[in-house]
């Protein structure tokens, strides 16, 4: 193996900056990781510091090549992935932040998002986007530092600003503020991009009142995105990839072509099917979006997210005391044969696709005075497979061919009961990966494939590792049994 073919991959997420150094063959070396403050200012509002971001990150970097033993100049390339639609603004000339971050959880765009669907612009956003009309994506976000810090609008309409997600913010500070750019799969969730022409829109851009001056350009996921400058990690390393988290996820679980599908099991969980070249309007609540773009020509995907995964399985923990660690819940459900009617909705924060009920609470139903808390436990872990049993067939209403095996990845992934149900629920095989950081992955296959490591996707499906292969053990009737049960539980879930 040649000196110069690790791999670092930068992943800035929610709640912490993580760095992992891979070898060639997808397998990890090092991990460092540090947990970044969430700033609550208000109600509905969630905001990061932008130099916490920053020097999270180029902690854990140092951190992780530290522990690897490695120097800077055995780096081949640096990979970037991050928490999607989170926005920063500052100054060009000093790369001050001009206001904190403002997270992608942040609902303070809301209002405005509702006058435009009230207005008549959702068929167009959606048409142009992929997206849906929400407070979630970045355009109100931004709309709203230009609109809410004192002299904001005015330096922007002078080209003294820059406006960025994660990527370009961290892109930006280890280039020594040389490069300003993203990557479409960032670009996408905007609000204010084409995914067809694959450029800023001037339409979208009109609509929320943002001035062209402020963007970053875009280039393919895989890209020259330049160096990290050397007084970073001790010597310069380029920068040969980017992707928003779940695209980068996506291409970690090689799924490349259209019709492959992964679902992230994390606090909430995120399922993207590949649609290939084609762009692909749902009709049934879900999200189309670029996929990582590995050369020039277009990828997207369609996505769709569950509010709450693993965070159902936290508040057993911490809302009943039902056990003292998350991990207890796979014993404690498993004590039951079945949930004994019991099902769980838990729609504490509302549901999200596809069902996009904002207003709708948690509700259980079925219980009796035969019910213990063993049962609400297996409710609870069986209610994250409905809901992505409950996307997955959105998907394959919306997609050209249906999902054949589910990937897997996240934290509750490593829970067996929950695998094995999900897939009694799907009809289809359900697959854990060998490597299960596979949000870092894809960032380090990106850069690989920049810097010539891999000469083509097909190459990393070779790396791809199966762990375990959960095969449907349940028949098609019981199976549709239980869904129209958690149909109907939703229902009433919306109703009251």
């Amino acid at each position: 193996m040649k000196s110069s073919t690790y791999l670092l991959s930068l992943d800035q997420g929610t709640s912490s900056s993580r760095s992992i150094v891979f070898k060639p063959d997808g397998s990890v070396l090092t991990t460092a990781q540090q947990e970044i403050r969430q700033i609550y200012p208000q109600s509905g509002w969630v905001e990061h510091d932008p130099q916490d971001i920053w020097s999270s990150q180029l902690a854990t970097a140092r951190r992780a090549l530290e522990q690897a033993g490695l120097s800077a100049q055995q780096i081949a390339a640096v990979g970037i992935t991050n928490q999607r639609e989170t926005t920063l603004v500052w100054r060009r000339d000093t790369g001050q932040p001009l206001y904190n971050a403002i997270v992608w959880q942040d609902r303070r765009g809301e209002t405005e998002c509702l006058r435009l669907r009230e207005a008549g612009f959702a068929p167009m956003v959606q048409q142009t986007t992929g997206l849906l009309i929400d407070a979630y994506f970045s355009a109100t976000k931004l709309q709203w530092i230009l609109d809410n810090v004192s002299g904001a609008r005015a330096m922007a309409e002078a080209g003294l600003l820059a406006f960025g997600t994660v990527d370009s913010w961290l892109l930006w500070q280890l280039s020594g503020g040389r490069i300003h750019a993203t990557d479409v799969s960032n670009a996408a969730r905007t609000m204010l991009f084409n995914v067809h022409t694959r450029r800023w829109d001037d339409s979208l851009l009109a609509l929320f009142h943002i001035p062209a001056a402020v963007l970053p350009e875009v280039f393919p996921s895989v890209s020259d995105f330049g160096h990290v400058q050397a007084q970073w990690l001790g010597s310069e390393i380029p920068i040969g990839g980017m992707a928003g988290d779940q695209q980068s996820a996506l291409l970690g679980q090689a799924c490349f072509q259209a019709g492959q599908a992964k679902n992230t099991y994390g606090t909430g969980c995120f399922m993207l099917m590949h649609t290939g070249g084609e762009f692909q309007t749902s009709h049934n609540g879900l999200i189309s979006t670029s996929a990582a773009q590995t050369d020039s020509a277009p990828a997207y995907a369609l996505e769709g997210s569950v509010f709450m995964g693993g965070a159902v399985v936290q508040w057993l923990r911490d809302g009943l005391h039902a056990f003292d660690k998350s991990a207890d819940v796979e014993a404690l459900a498993k004590s039951v044969p079945d949930a004994g009617g019991v099902v769980l909705v838990p729609a504490f924060t509302g549901l999200g696709a596809p069902y996009w009920q904002a207003d709708a609470r948690g509700t259980m139903v079925g219980l009796s005075r035969g019910t213990t808390m063993a049962h609400i436990a297996r409710a609870a872990l069986e209610s994250i497979a409905f809901q992505s049993a409950a996307l997955l067939q959105a998907m394959n209403r919306d997609a050209k061919q249906a999902v054949t095996e589910l990937r897997v990845d996240g934290g509750a992934c490593v829970n067996d009961l929950l695998m094995q149900f999900q897939a009694d629920l799907l009809g289809i095989p359900v697959v854990r990966p060998a490597v299960v950081e596979t949000t870092a992955l894809g960032a380090a296959y990106l850069a690989g494939l920049s810097a010539g490591i891999y000469q083509s996707p097909q190459e990393l499906s070779q790396h791809w590792r199966a762990e375990r292969c959960f095969a449907p053990d349940m028949s098609r009737d019981q199976a549709q049994s239980l869904m129209a049960q958690w149909e109907k539980a939703v229902r009433q879930t919306v109703a009251h």
